[in-house]
């Protein structure tokens, strides 16, 4: 209740800004729409706790809604500092020049809006089954609930007919997501026409230049003389080692700036692609210019702080076994594989995806915290006449051997290249070579190592025994889940690899997963009760939109989120009902000998009774903790134990078994215990960690069969 709390916390601070939402003069719209959203999501997250929760449950059982409804809180608090900046009265021309080319309303703030309802109403559902101590209503709302993830409702316009309201994916909400920008975009232009049209107070000179860069199409190259000489233009400090990279301050903003000298025809092409790309988790120029006669250019672009290599070891040590909490190693994995998938969708291929190329702004000195990450040195498969250097602020990635990130394809392109280069580009510069390089990039992300760094490959033998198929090994604290995933990234066979827009739709459901199943400081990692990209695959067959190049946009999020938890929940049960028939006959037996009657849950255990009459944190905690998946499995296989175990001390009874299996009493979602005399032992198995395992890796062989 308190994380929902501050949640209507930050919402009426919002209210409080938007009483000046006339004062706001850089992506007004924008901002409307963020606000609405809240409020939107906010008032639907209210409605269904008040209907399925009781307040004075809220110490006792609403325990798993806290990590999503701080996840909720972040995303509103981010939120509301975009707000803040477009509403700022500080100089109007920096603002604008620093913001107005920024998707990251629809992009990053309610991309991340649309990803979390998902997560907080289903941690709602799951404490709702849990919820009073009446049966019968526990057992109606088992029921609404199971009937929500039918497959009938597995259906784009269905699901917006009957869930688009709760899910901010109404056909008017979508409608002004793809708009917004754009009416953003015309009143700016309008009002510089304005400006420039008053005869009250006419334009500087100053701003007369800074109204065409504003006007101006996007990768347009302009004087240079507009940058260096206005007043505040001021270089702060060199980032990097070569010099071209610096720090700049103009007009009150702070922007990284690019400055090589080049013969201008030579930079185009890359000037056009790298200036064409809009995305919150791309690094493109913002603005460019140049000085024909001294033949250098200008490329202003956003500052960020660090790459990803450097920000890696800056939380490495010997006490931490890996970099992050799995939640933020799986947004900084997400949000690479947005900026890729947006690359590809335009037809952009990176060729040399690697950590010194992804740029982080970290949000916080503490590793917990989430950090904005960029991916910069698009533009090398378009020209190879740019000086090369790092285009990092801290150059190369700790001086690795460069092949450790490129694919076999690419090395074995390098070792022996077709003739004339062009053969050779078209390998590196591919779809499934920057999905490889990815993998890689995950690797160092979940231990924290550069791959191969160990010293079993080095020298001229790294490229040939990555070729004949060496990966780096996961230590044994890498959950399987990403493992697996980050396997099939850098798979021998190109057409094996997923593309990342399957990336993306898994590594949302991941981060999902990890937010409803915290660790709490356990030295056991979460175990996903299912194979993500087996739901990938199967879904991609069913809807084709799935496998197109365009990226999807954020509004097929909610429904992405919803097709998977179908076909989940449909798994989970159809892997227990497998079980249950398989260990029947002996569970009957040892029940007859040992007065054990197994009773397996179906989706989620019902331990309402149990937990409304336990007094402590630590078993309200732990029977909260039953929603998820990886309980529900994990209680299986701790009955199974118990039944086998039960068999060895009656086997010299001989008993056949002839009777029926232990009956099963379906409440919707879950199964329910017939007797309250079985509340106990099932209560000291809800207590026990089960649902978490030593996470390993699975093999490559394992992941090649079908």
């Amino acid at each position: 209740m308190e994380q929902f709390r501050h949640i209507g916390e930050v919402l009426g601070s919002l209210r409080a800004l938007m009483v000046f939402r006339d004062e706001i003069r850089i992506n007004r719209r924008q901002c409307d729409l963020l606000v609405d959203a809240f409020e939107a999501a906010f008032d639907g997250i209210g409605e269904e706790m008040r209907q399925h929760l009781r307040i004075e449950e809220k110490h006792t059982k609403w325990k798993p809604l806290e990590q999503p409804l701080k996840e909720l809180h972040r995303i509103f608090r981010d939120g509301e500092i975009y707000i803040r900046q477009c509403l700022e009265p500080k100089d109007w021309w920096g603002r604008s020049l620093s913001l107005c080319q920024s998707t990251d309303c629809v992009d990053s703030h309610l991309h991340s809006l649309l990803w979390c309802i998902p997560v907080v109403l289903e941690a709602i559902e799951g404490v709702a089954e849990i919820s009073g101590d009446n049966d019968d209503e526990i057992h109606k709302r088992r029921v609404v609930f199971s009937k929500k993830y039918e497959r009938e409702w597995m259906d784009p316009m269905l699901f917006q007919h009957k869930f688009g309201k709760l899910y901010l994916t109404s056909q008017d909400m979508c409608r002004r997501m793809e708009t917004v920008s754009k009416e953003d975009r015309w009143i700016l232009s309008e009002a510089i026409v304005e400006m420039r049209n008053s005869a009250r107070k006419p334009l500087t000179k100053l701003e007369s230049r800074l109204a065409d860069i504003l006007t101006s199409p996007r990768g347009m190259i302009l004087p240079s003389s507009t940058l260096l000489s206005s007043p505040d233009y001021q270089v702060r400090r060199r980032l990097g080692s070569d010099g071209r990279l610096k720090e700049i301050q103009w007009l009150g903003e702070s922007f990284a700036l690019k400055h090589v000298f080049i013969d201008l025809e030579q930079l185009m092409p890359k000037i056009s692609l790298v200036s064409s790309l809009n995305h919150p988790n791309v690094m493109s120029y913002m603005y460019v210019f140049s000085d024909e006669e001294r033949k250098e250019c200008f490329m202003v672009m956003e500052l960020m702080n660090k790459n990803l290599s450097t920000y890696v070891k800056e939380f490495c040590c010997p006490k931490r076994r890996v970099p992050f909490p799995l939640h933020v190693t799986i947004d900084i994995m997400l949000q690479i594989a947005r900026g890729m998938e947006y690359l590809h969708s335009q037809n952009v291929y990176h060729g040399d995806l690697n950590p010194s190329n992804i740029l982080v702004n970290s949000k916080s000195t503490s590793p917990d915290s989430y950090a904005n990450v960029k991916i910069a040195g698009v533009g090398h498969c378009a020209s190879s006449n740019e000086p090369k250097g790092p285009s990092s602020p801290a150059g190369p990635a700790g001086g690795a051997n460069p092949c450790i990130w490129h694919a076999p394809e690419v090395l074995s392109d390098q070792d022996h290249p077709f003739p004339g280069a062009e053969a050779a580009s078209t390998k590196k510069c591919s779809e499934k070579a920057d999905v490889y390089s990815f993998g890689m990039i995950c690797f160092e992300l979940l231990t924290g190592k550069i791959p191969f760094e160990d010293g079993h490959l080095q020298g001229d033998k790294m490229s040939r025994n990555i070729r004949a198929g060496e990966r780096p090994l996961f230590h044994f604290a890498s959950p399987k889940f990403l493992t697996n995933l980050t396997k099939r990234c850098w798979h021998a066979d190109p057409s094996q690899r997923p593309s990342f827009s399957s990336i993306c739709r898994m590594l949302r459901y991941m981060k999902r997963f990890i937010i409803l199943n915290p660790d709490n400081g356990q030295p056991e990692l979460p175990s996903s009760p299912v194979d993500y990209y087996d739901i990938e695959m199967g879904l991609s067959r069913k809807f084709v939109s799935w496998q197109r190049r365009n990226a999807p946009p954020v509004s097929d999020i909610p429904f992405e989120m919803f097709a998977y938890r179908v076909v989940e929940r449909e798994r989970t049960s159809a892997n227990l009902k497998e079980k249950s028939s398989d260990s029947g006959s002996d569970a009957s037996v040892s029940g007859e000998e040992n007065g054990f009657h197994a009773t397996i849950p179906e989706d989620t255990l019902s331990l309402s009774q149990t937990s409304s009459s336990s007094g402590s944190g630590k078993s309200v905690s732990t029977v909260s903790t039953a929603i998820s998946n990886g309980y529900r499995k994990n209680m299986v296989r701790k009955m199974e134990a118990k039944v086998q175990s039960s068999k060895q001390i009656g086997n010299h009874l001989k008993v056949k078994a002839e009777k029926a299996p232990p009956q099963l009493v379906s409440l919707g979602r879950g199964m329910r215990l017939k007797s309250e005399s079985q509340l106990p032992s099932i209560k000291a198995v809800a207590m026990s960690p089960v649902r978490r395992k030593r996470a390993g890796h699975a093999s490559d062989s394992e992941l090649d069969r079908p």
